[in-house]
């Protein structure tokens, strides 16, 4: 999936494999690559197997930043191992495409001098009410039907029918309130960012 995603942008991608959870391999996968940037996806969050941090302090790397206040995809982390920036995505399939979404296409892009590397977005009506949220900012898979956004019912990060099925992410702000059928996002976090058909387009 990440490769596919990858596809049309200047990268010369290096495919290790899927390696065990043994802190040792992991080390020496991470301390042996030549690359410019580093992705790795599982392993990323708080339990005993969760090996890729401590791999990465291992090989002489270091964190910048682990956890953040997004859904999905809070396990995300970025840090460095010498010269090479390691980016750690979460290990559902969902949580991996949004956070590459946010942040390997838009690193890679710039690495290769991109004047805009963020994802284009716009606002979009809703085609129904959303809930009100908790301090995490929400990326839903929803689809644009007619000019509306519509939230998938099924939003679990291991979900692949419903990401496939889906034609933009409506993102929610942190602590948003309820929304209404029709409303269009007055703040401009409030947003329908449409890239998963691998365009970057503002209806």
């Amino acid at each position: 999936m990440l490769g596919a995603m990858l596809a049309d942008m200047p990268v010369d991608i290096i495919d290790l494999g899927i390696l065990p959870d043994n802190l040792e391999v992991l080390r020496e996968a991470f301390a042996s690559v030549q690359a410019d940037l580093l992705v790795t996806t599982g392993g990323a969050s708080v339990g005993d197997h969760d090996l890729v941090r401590p791999a990465i302090e291992a090989a002489g790397g270091t964190i910048d930043f682990w956890r953040i206040a997004l859904r999905p995809g809070k396990p995300m982390m970025a840090g460095r191992i010498g010269e090479m920036m390691v980016l750690g995505l979460p290990g559902n399939p969902v949580s991996a495409f949004v956070t590459a979404t946010l942040f390997v296409k838009p690193v890679v892009a710039h690495m290769a001098g991109a004047r805009d590397p963020l994802p284009q977005s716009t606002h979009a009506l809703l085609g129904e009410d959303l809930p009100a949220n908790n301090a995490r900012t929400d990326y839903l898979r929803a689809e644009l039907r007619d000019g509306k956004a519509y939230a998938s019912t099924i939003q679990d990060s291991s979900m692949l029918l419903t990401l496939a099925r889906s034609t933009c992410l409506i993102v929610r702000p942190g602590n948003a309130p309820v929304a209404k059928t029709g409303e269009i996002g007055g703040n401009p976090r409030d947003r329908v960012i449409r890239t998963l058909d691998g365009v970057n387009y503002v209806p």
